[in-house]
């Protein structure tokens, strides 16, 4: 197997703008796979929920972790791509699934962006050699 030299995570439509549009370079979500995210990777923007498809991609500037989401405001304040409200039911929705009785508390990562750009129409898994030059 190959190194990994790229990471897609989905993201629902009505947030892909906020990147594309609105200047937010920062991505927060649990950690997972973090171990192996390295400044300089390609992170494909997976649009997710209504027209689905690769959007866009960005290069990997830095990856923090927290026990605490909300401390990211802290260090990135509006560079979030969410707002205070949203990241906190994105928080309870992921309590929701967590384990019960477990007394760890669940790492967060804030991935922070570097040169994003849309692509000039959605990729569909499927339609082009995935990990090709096009992504």
């Amino acid at each position: 197997m190959g190194e990994i030299d790229r990471v897609t995570y989905p993201i629902p439509k009505q947030f892909m703008d906020r990147f594309f549009k609105n200047g937010k370079d920062i991505f927060v979500k649990p950690a997972t796979v973090w171990k192996q995210l390295k400044p300089g990777m390609k992170f494909v923007f997976y649009q997710s929920h209504e027209d689905t498809g690769f959007v866009g991609e960005g290069k990997i500037k830095r990856v923090i972790l927290s026990e605490n989401p909300m401390q990211f405001f802290e260090t990135y304040g509006d560079r979030i791509f969410l707002t205070k409200e949203e990241l906190k039911e994105y928080i309870k929705s992921q309590e929701r699934w967590g384990r019960r009785g477990s007394k760890k508390k669940k790492l967060w990562m804030a991935i922070e962006l570097e040169e994003i750009k849309k692509y000039d129409k959605p990729v569909k898994p499927g339609d082009s050699c995935l990990w090709g030059d096009n992504i």
